[in-house]
């Protein structure tokens, strides 16, 4: 199922892009209509003409997509089922979306949706749960999606909600229900089939009302199985589309400009905190919603903290800065990191350090070829560092290829590589050792950190933390750098980095 999707990908995300560049005409002469223009919970074609054309639900996927998803994760679970001893024939999927989180009082922190939801539904909103209920009953599967219950106060403080009338039309949902009905939905389901399977992540709940509802619902069935969902849900989202190839193009094109327009204000004690806020705002400028994590800006020896993100220091003159940032762009993810030197020119040590990094990761993502596990891909970063160190003769020579590893284990202490997607560490459910395959994005990103504190190095090198990273997109044809956009060889870095200098 999968391999017949991503044979085609390099070309048909392609196409996808360019429908990003062109909106239709027919978006635009509905939003001048304010008849048409009813308002959602969420941007739609009708308001948001600009980024959604019509039978989108996000930018660039389509209801189509999102009911293909669905009927995707229910052929899982019957494969699932049917494989286990006790095939329950009654099945019941709960998948709830995320709630506001507050700072004070109030005040909300900005809303990000519980990602396996929103991949299922496209639904952007708080406090709505996806129910999928397969049945001997019925012929085919009913997908529900339960949303807030209507509130003319509330609205007009937060804004217009979708109502369960709009949920057909707009989701491509059998159904759409008020939140106020789910625990009236629960007991009559439960009341009519006795003998089910409950597919709902009880590990890492999203929604507090949702997860007290569901274990009172499991409390009352007298046969009753549990599964849960999440490692099903990320194996369909390991894989990506070309709709989603398309958007994390795009958030890769954002952030390397965002970079190069960084890289090129940088000067002798710049401060962290400077570079943090230019990355965020170059980022939003180019229609990011907003940055995909916190970043590193970590200046001199504090590049040798891995997560080093207080970015409240200067960066001095003859120092490196070490950035790994990355956008949101509608629900998916970019992550890049480059090091370049603050005053436009690399010392000799830095420099050497440089290359050794560079060199390593195009051999790391030229073997993404033979498609290896991500673990066999770090097993070859550590020879690859350690070999290169050797022949520049930060390490002794040794026959074992183990001593070089461990050796340069010690300086790069760090996996080489993770999946990415709507999430920056994306489906973690799904385990490092499998071969990656054609559909899959992943990250290379190989480094060298040697701390002040280090012993067995000699001191022109202390102080020096090196990482580059890229995001890579698995393809029948070989890998491809989404990140490409963003300069890193080294003489690129110093013309950039040297273009502002005073």
């Amino acid at each position: 199922m999968f391999r017949k999707l991503v044979s085609t990908i390099a070309a048909s995300h392609i196409g996808f892009l360019r429908r990003y560049c062109i909106r239709t005409n027919t978006a635009k002469s509905k939003a001048s209509n304010p008849a048409k223009c009813r308002a959602l919970g969420q941007p739609t074609s009708e308001t948001h003409p600009h980024l959604i054309n019509p039978d989108e639900v996000t930018p660039l996927i389509t209801k189509t997509e999102y009911q293909h998803r669905r009927c995707q994760l229910i052929e899982s679970i019957m494969q699932k089922a049917i494989k286990t001893s006790e095939y329950q024939k009654n099945h019941l999927v709960i998948v709830s979306g995320a709630s506001k989180q507050y700072m004070s009082d109030k005040i909300p922190y900005f809303f990000r949706q519980n990602t396996d939801f929103l991949y299922l539904t496209g639904c952007q909103e708080p406090d709505c749960c996806l129910v999928i209920s397969i049945d001997e009953s019925s012929n085919e599967p009913c997908s529900i999606l339960f949303t807030r219950d209507k509130d003319d106060h509330a609205e007009l403080w937060d804004g217009p909600r979708t109502h369960p009338e709009d949920v057909k039309s707009f989701f491509g949902m059998d159904r759409g229900l008020p939140m106020s009905e789910f625990e009236g939905y629960l007991r009559s389901y439960g009341r009519a089939f006795r003998d089910l399977n409950l597919w709902y992540d009880f590990v890492t709940p999203s929604q507090k009302n949702i997860h007290t509802s569901v274990c009172n619902f499991m409390s009352d069935l007298s046969n009753k199985k549990w599964e849960n969902p999440r490692s099903l849900i990320h194996k369909l989202r390991l894989y990506k589309s070309p709709a989603e190839i398309a958007l994390m193009q795009k958030a890769s094109d954002i952030t390397a400009a965002a970079f190069v327009e960084t890289m090129s204000c940088s000067r002798p004690n710049i401060g962290e905190n400077q570079l943090f806020a230019k990355i965020d705002y170059e980022c939003r400028m180019r229609g990011a919603e907003f940055l995909a994590y916190p970043p590193v800006v970590a200046g001199g020896n504090r590049a040798n903290i891995i997560h080093y993100i207080n970015n409240n220091q200067l960066v001095e003159d003859g120092e490196m800065v070490l950035m790994d940032a990355g956008c949101e762009y509608h629900g998916y993810a970019s992550d890049v990191t480059r090091t370049w030197p603050v005053n436009g020119k690399f010392t000799s040590q830095q420099r050497e350090i440089y290359e050794v990094v560079y060199c390593v990761q195009e051999e790391l993502i030229d073997l993404c070829n033979k498609c290896p596990t991500l673990d066999a891909l770090f097993e070859s970063m550590c020879y690859l560092l350690g070999k290169r160190l050797q022949e520049i003769g930060l390490i002794s020579i040794q026959p074992s290829n183990t001593y070089l590893m461990k050796a340069a284990y010690q300086l790069c202490p760090h996996h080489v590589s993770h999946y990415l997607g709507m999430d920056i560490h994306d489906t973690p459910s799904i385990n490092r050792n499998i071969k990656i395959e054609p559909g899959m994005v992943i990250t290379v990103e190989p480094g060298i950190y040697i701390s002040n504190n280090n012993k067995s190095l000699p001191k022109s090198y202390h102080g020096i933390g090196i990482r580059i990273e890229d995001d890579i997109l698995i393809t029948v044809n070989g890998p491809v750098v989404l990140s490409r956009k963003c300069p890193k060889h080294p003489d690129e870095i110093e013309k950039i980095a040297s273009e502002n200098q005073s």
